[in-house]
């Protein structure tokens, strides 16, 4: 059983969901991605998604865009976010980290090499954003072989067929969207995404996550209610845009916040 399945058995045996939170890896600078995420863990976080910089972020807003010029402002590449994971396995054995990023990094390294990579680093699981399951059976068949989760996402607009394609192709959890746009954007509507929920969970067993639109500790709660697991982004990253050039807080405000957001999601 994969680190990510047996992290949501432990929670479903808990009575809790995951807390999930995204950080560009070498934002703002490098040597902070690795003693975040152990602090991000000892804050409550359950699975670490770790963006990959990429210099044209399609599906994310201003804020995570302006996360990856920090980062790529200092050449952070796929293979120092691998070695960042590696850095991470060295006193974490049992915390997922899922990449998060775009094809083009990938295809660059060849997915051969980059999956026995990732695997060698500690990498749990792969969600690239532009990569559609019809196109991705070269990529499933190499993570498959490794152990590896291929997770892909779901919006408002996924109808009967595309979700049916979309889990068929995935594993460890489901990533859904929660709002129509770029990551950051407004207004989160828990009644809409409950009634989506249950659609896709008419088509799957697998654990699904929600992402996009949770701002705060109010907003992670209301999602803890009706998904499996809570992503949060956005409003950590913001946080370490504020603290960009006092990086020394970064680890003490973004735990915080977690902090607020796990507690109000165990209530």
């Amino acid at each position: 059983m994969s680190r990510i399945n047996d992290t949501f058995t432990r929670l479903k045996r808990e009575g809790r969901k995951a807390l999930i939170p995204y950080v560009t890896a070498g934002d703002p600078q490098s040597n902070v991605t690795v003693p975040l995420m152990h602090a991000m863990v000892e804050a409550g976080a359950d699975i670490i998604e770790l963006g990959v910089p990429f210099s044209d972020p399609m599906a994310d807003g201003p804020v995570i865009q302006a996360a990856c010029e920090r980062a790529l402002s200092h050449n952070v590449s796929l293979r120092d976010v691998l070695a960042m994971v590696q850095q991470f396995r060295e006193r974490n054995q049992s915390t997922p980290v899922v990449l998060m990023g775009y094809l083009n990094p990938v295809e660059a390294m060849g997915y051969d090499k980059f999956v026995a990579a990732a695997k060698q680093a500690g990498v749990d699981g792969v969600l690239t954003v532009d990569m559609p399951p019809e196109e991705a059976g070269d990529l499933v068949a190499v993570l498959d072989q490794s152990g590896m989760d291929p997770i892909f996402l779901l919006a408002p607009t996924s109808n009967d067929e595309r979700i049916a394609k979309v889990t068929a192709a995935a594993s460890g959890f489901v990533y859904y969207v929660s709002l129509k746009g770029v990551t950051g954007a407004a207004n989160l509507d828990v009644a809409a995404v409950a009634g989506k929920l249950e659609q896709i969970r008419r088509h799957t067993d697998l654990p699904i996550g929600v992402g996009f639109g949770i701002r705060d500790a109010a907003s992670a709660a209301q999602v803890a209610k009706i998904a499996d697991a809570v992503v949060v982004g956005s409003a950590i990253v913001k946080r370490i845009a504020d603290l960009a050039q006092t990086p020394e807080r970064i680890n003490a405000e973004v735990s915080a916040v977690l902090r607020e957001m796990r507690q109000a999601m165990d209530r």
